[in-house]
């Protein structure tokens, strides 16, 4: 869990304002994380690691209950895009994806993709690019 917990801080830390995905994913699959999967609107996620499975429990979306959103590809779209440059935080960026229909996202840090789920059978796989970080 330390391990996990520094490399979460170093990334944050160290990754650029505009497409910094990648690297906060290449910081966590170097230390050992292997899929990261988030569940939404609870806000958790689920880290895989070599170490063992690690859960992070975020503040939720919101409190009570609330209908699905249906899925929209170009809502989903424009939210990755928005985060992509900058122009969100990771919660204004989780709301979007909500709002989007999407109630789950798969990271696969060694293949280097992200899977986005709805409640029924649409998904939208997007690769991001690979990086290489300094040494330390």
């Amino acid at each position: 869990m330390r391990n996990l917990d520094t490399a979460l801080r170093d990334a944050v830390a160290n990754r650029p304002a505009t497409q910094g995905f990648p690297y906060l994913a290449e910081t966590l699959r170097r230390a050992g994380v292997r899929t990261t999967t988030w569940w939404l609107p609870a806000m958790q996620s689920c880290y895989e690691t070599e170490l063992g499975p690690v859960v992070v429990q975020s503040p939720p979306l919101f409190d009570g209950m609330a209908d699905i959103p249906p899925f929209d590809d170009a809502a989903l779209m424009a939210a990755l895009r928005d985060d992509q440059t900058g122009q969100t935080t990771f919660p204004q960026f989780a709301e979007a994806a909500w709002r989007a229909g999407v109630v789950r996202w798969v990271v696969a840090l060694d293949e280097r993709t992200c899977t986005y789920f709805s409640s029924g059978d649409q998904i939208y796989v997007e690769q991001y690019a690979a990086v290489d970080l300094p040494l330390r």
